[in-house]
């Protein structure tokens, strides 16, 4: 079975990027430390836009992913970043190894 690679980009309301990083650095670290089926999740900073955040993300398989998606980490971040509009695309693949 193939991993499931995600990279995802986050859209915050203008100027509100390090308040939002802040919950995710603690939902990635969660994820990392409690998903055994998150592999990797990295959160990187665009230097042209002041309003994105990205993501690289790696699952052990699909099933891993919903796990994630449906976890308690998730239900978290989105209690903690409640108020501050963000909008989320994303593109998932197999990982190629």
């Amino acid at each position: 079975m193939a991993k499931l690679a995600i990279v995802a980009t986050i859209k915050v309301a203008p100027g509100r990027r390090d308040e939002y990083l802040k919950h995710l650095r603690a939902h990635a670290e969660r994820c990392r430390a409690n998903e055994p089926g998150t592999l990797q999740f990295d959160i990187l900073t665009p230097h042209d836009d002041p309003d994105v955040a990205m993501l690289y993300e790696v699952y052990a398989s699909s099933e891993a992913f919903q796990a994630h998606w449906h976890g308690e980490s998730m239900k978290q971040m989105r209690r903690d970043s409640e108020g501050i509009d963000a909008s989320l695309s994303g593109v998932r693949g197999d990982l190629v190894e």
